[in-house]
């Protein structure tokens, strides 16, 4: 099952829990150029989580 939550509504959580608001890195630049594709999924690696829900 998946779920799916707008990512401004989880970026608001995520900035009101101060130990998770301390370790969120400040949004790239569009005009920036294309990360090496083992760049890209090292980052979503790093960003994932196993969410069990009882």
């Amino acid at each position: 099952m998946n779920y799916a939550v707008k990512s401004s509504l989880l970026l608001s959580f995520l900035e009101s829990v101060p130990d998770v608001a301390a370790k969120l890195k400040e949004p790239k630049s569009l005009q920036t150029a294309i990360p090496p594709f083992e760049d890209v999924v090292k980052s979503a690696q790093d960003a994932a989580v196993l969410v069990l829900v009882y």
